[in-house]
C-alpha cells in the first residue's frame, strides 16, 4: 500500500499546454474588453476632470471621436495579451514544477505565490511594457481625423517612440509594470487555485473538467483582490508610459517621483484613479480568460492524464 500511495503522484500538465491555453484565452478576453481598457487609461491620464466618470467617458469618446475610438489600440493589445498569456501560464507552470514536492507532486501556497510572481516579472519585463507604452500612447490621443494624429497605428508608434526617446523609451514604466505584474499574479494564481479547490473540489490532474460558469466564477474572484491593491502601480506605469520627451523635461522621474508629484498634485485619492474600469476589466477578463484555459487544460487532462480506477 504504501509502494502503492508513493507512485500516486498527481499528473501534470505540461507547461506547453497551459501556454496554449492561455493565449487562446487571452485573444477571447482582448476582443470583449478592450473599450473598457481605453476608458480606463482616458480617466487615469485626465487630470482636468474632463471625464465625469465611465459612462461619461465612453459616451464622450463614441461623440467626439466614434464608435471604433473604443477599439483604439485593439491590435497591440490583442497581440499583447497573447503573447502576455501564453508566457504567464508556461512560465509559471515551469517554476511550480520547481516546488512541487517530491513525494505528492502537489505544489504549496508558498511555491504558488512565488511561482506567480516570477510569472509576473517576467511578463513584465518581456511584453507587457513595451506593449503597453505603444497601446497606450495610442490611446490618449484625441481626435478624429487620422492625418493630425502623431501616432498612425501600431508599428509607426514604435518606430516613432524608438527615434525620439530611443529604444528605452518602450520600457518606460518598467517597474511600476513590474511590481504590479508580480503582485497581481502571485495573487491571482495562488486564489484561483484556492477557489477551484473550496468552491468546486477540482484539483488538477483529477481528471474534471471544471462547466465554463464554473471556471468563470473562479476566474472572477481571483481576479478582484489584484487590482485594489496595486492601483498606485498602474496609476503611475500609465502616466509613466504616456509621457514624452518632445516638449523637452520630463514631468515624472520615476516611479517614486510620480506617486509623490500625484499625491501633491491630486490628492491620495487620484493614485486609485481607473479603479472601477480595472474592476470591470480585469476580474471579468479573468473570467473569460480561465474558461478558455480550463476548457483546454481539462479536455486534455482527462484524455491524456487520467487513469480511471479499475
Amino acid at each position: 500500500m504504501s509502494q502503492e500511495s508513493s507512485n500516486d503522484k498527481k499528473p501534470t500538465i505540461p507547461p506547453y499546454m497551459k501556454a496554449i491555453s492561455g493565449s487562446l484565452g487571452g485573444v477571447v478576453e482582448a476582443s470583449c474588453l478592450q473599450p473598457i481598457d481605453v476608458i480606463k487609461t482616458r480617466l487615469q491620464l485626465d487630470r482636468s476632470g474632463n471625464y465625469k466618470g465611465i459612462t461619461h467617458c465612453g459616451s464622450t469618446i463614441v461623440r467626439t471621436e466614434g464608435v471604433r475610438a473604443l477599439w483604439k489600440g485593439l491590435t497591440p493589445f490583442a497581440t499583447h495579451l497573447t503573447l502576455k498569456y501564453t508566457l504567464r501560464m508556461g512560465s509559471n507552470a515551469v517554476f511550480q514544477s520547481a516546488f512541487k514536492d517530491s513525494e505528492t507532486g502537489k505544489v504549496s501556497n508558498h511555491g504558488r505565490l512565488v511561482s506567480g510572481f516570477g510569472a509576473g516579472v517576467l511578463e513584465a519585463l518581456a511584453i507587457v511594457t513595451p506593449f503597453e507604452v505603444v497601446k497606450i500612447r495610442l490611446q490618449q490621443q484625441k481626435g478624429l481625423s487620422h492625418e493630425l494624429l502623431k501616432y498612425k497605428g501600431p508599428i509607426h508608434c514604435a518606430r516613432t517612440i524608438i527615434r525620439e526617446e530611443g529604444v528605452l523609451g518602450l520600457w518606460a514604466g518598467a517597474a511600476p509594470t513590474v511590481m504590479r505584474n508580480g503582485t497581481n499574479q502571485a495573487a491571482m494564481f495562488t486564489a484561483k487555485n484556492a477557489f477551484d479547490v473550496l468552491l468546486w473540489k477540482k484539483q488538477e490532474g483529477d481528471g474534471r473538467v471544471l462547466q465554463p460558469w464554473q471556471s468563470m466564477i473562479s476566474g472572477f474572484l481571483a481576479g478582484t483582490v489584484g487590482p485594489v491593491c496595486t492601483g498606485p502601480f498602474d496609476v503611475v506605469k500609465t502616466r509613466l508610459m504616456a509621457q514624452s520627451r518632445e516638449g523637452g523635461e520630463l514631468k515624472y522621474k520615476g516611479m517614486v517621483h510620480a506617486i509623490r508629484t500625484i499625491y501633491a498634485e491630486e490628492g491620495l485619492l487620484a493614485l486609485w484613479k481607473g479603479l472601477l474600469p480595472r474592476l470591470m476589466r480585469i476580474p471579468p477578463g479573468q473570467a473569460i480568460m480561465w474558461a478558455v484555459a480550463d476548457q483546454i487544460t481539462g479536455l486534455y487532462e482527462r484524455r491524456y492524464l487520467h487513469v480511471a480506477p479499475s
